[in-house]
C-alpha cells in the first residue's frame, strides 16, 4: 500500500478527501494548488499521530518543537511544507494546536468526557484548518475568523457521527460521556450487534444531538462566506453542503451509527453543487448581525478565540 508521504498533494487530496477534492474544482489552479497542498500537509501529521508512518509519533513531537521554536527542523514533510507556510503567513500556534489535537489521539484509548472537550478537540483538529484555509482564500477579514472556525467544527463533528461505529474499533469514542452514560468504546462496540439495546439507543440520541450541534456551527460558518472571494465562496459552500449531507443521510436512516459510515454520491455532490450555485445570491443581502459568542464558549483560551 503506497504511504500519503509518497503522493502529491492533488494525489493525496484524491485519495483521501473526496468531499474536498470535488469542492477544489471550483477553487481554481493557484487557490485549489495551495488548498491541496495544505490538505496533504494535514494529512501527513494525521497519519503521523496514527502511526501509519514510520515513526509518526516521535516525527510529529519533533515538528511541533521546530514550529514552537521557531526552526525548520529536519523533518522533510515540514521543510517540504515551509514555503507554503511562509508564502501565505501560517500562524505557527493555529499549525501547534492542529498537532496538540492530534496528540490527543495517542493514548490506547481515547474518549471525550463532555461537549465542552469535544468542542475543544474538534477546535484544535479541524477548526484549525478552517483558519488556515482564510490564508489561502485570501481571506484576511479579522471577523471572519469565527465563522471559519465554526465550519471547521461543524465538518468534524459530522465526521464523528458518522464514524462512530469505526472509531469504537480503534477503541476511540468522541462523544461526549455525559451523552451516552459514558459507555466505553468496547460497549459501544458490542452495542452495534444489539440495536435495540439500551447502549445502542443512547448513541443514537447522541448521534441526534451531536448533528443538530453540527448544524448549529455550519449555520455560524455559512455566515463568513460573504468575507470570501466569490470562486472560494462556491467552493467552500459546496464543501460545506457535501459534508452536511453525510450528516443528512445519517438522518434519514434513523441515526443508525451501528450500520457503518454514509458516503455521498456522485449525482448527490451535483446537487449539492448547484445548491451552493444558486446560494451565492446571497452574498449580496444584508449581513445577519455579528458572530455568536456563545458557540465559543468551550474554546476560551484558544488561538484567535475572542
Amino acid at each position: 500500500m503506497t504511504s500519503n508521504e509518497q503522493l502529491t498533494s492533488e494525489q493525496s487530496l484524491a485519495a483521501n478527501g473526496k468531499s474536498f477534492h470535488w469542492a477544489r474544482r471550483f477553487l481554481g489552479s493557484r487557490m485549489g494548488g495551495d488548498a491541496a497542498r495544505l490538505y496533504a500537509f494535514c494529512r501527513l501529521l494525521d497519519d503521523m499521530a496514527d502511526g501509519d508512518i514510520e515513526n509518526g509519533p516521535a516525527r510529529l513531537t519533533a515538528i511541533r518543537a521546530d514550529l514552537l521554536a521557531g526552526r525548520p527542523g529536519d523533518d522533510p514533510a515540514l521543510r517540504a511544507f515551509l514555503p507554503l507556510m511562509t508564502e501565505k503567513r501560517f500562524p505557527p500556534d493555529v499549525l501547534i494546536a492542529l498537532i496538540d489535537g492530534l496528540l490527543e489521539d495517542q493514548d490506547d484509548v481515547v474518549v471525550l468526557a463532555d461537549e465542552a472537550a469535544l468542542l475543544r478537540y474538534a477546535y484544535r483538529v479541524a477548526g484549525t484548518v478552517g483558519l488556515l484555509m482564510c490564508h489561502v482564500l485570501d481571506c484576511h477579514a479579522p471577523s471572519a475568523r469565527a465563522h471559519a472556525i465554526d465550519l471547521g467544527i461543524a465538518m468534524q463533528l459530522t465526521n464523528i457521527a458518522r464514524d462512530v461505529l469505526e472509531d469504537a474499533q480503534m477503541d476511540r469514542r468522541y462523544l461526549p460521556g455525559t451523552w451516552v452514560g459514558n459507555a466505553d468504546p468496547g460497549t459501544i462496540l458490542a452495542a452495534a450487534d444489539d440495536p435495540d439495546g439500551l447502549v445502542a439507543r443512547e448513541v443514537r440520541a447522541a448521534v441526534a444531538r451531536l448533528l443538530s450541534l453540527a448544524d448549529q456551527f455550519y449555520a455560524s460558518g455559512a455566515e463568513g462566506y460573504r468575507y470570501l472571494p466569490l470562486r472560494a465562496h462556491l467552493s467552500i459552500a459546496v464543501a460545506a453542503r457535501v459534508y452536511r449531507q453525510i450528516g443528512v443521510q445519517l438522518a434519514t436512516a434513523d441515526f443508525a451509527w451501528h450500520e457503518g459510515r454514509q458516503v455521498t454520491s456522485r449525482r448527490t455532490k451535483l446537487r449539492c453543487s448547484v445548491l451552493a450555485l444558486a446560494g451565492l445570491a446571497g452574498r449580496f443581502g444584508p449581513a445577519r448581525g455579528q458572530h455568536d459568542g456563545t458557540l465559543h464558549t468551550a474554546l476560551r483560551g484558544l488561538p484567535y478565540v475572542a
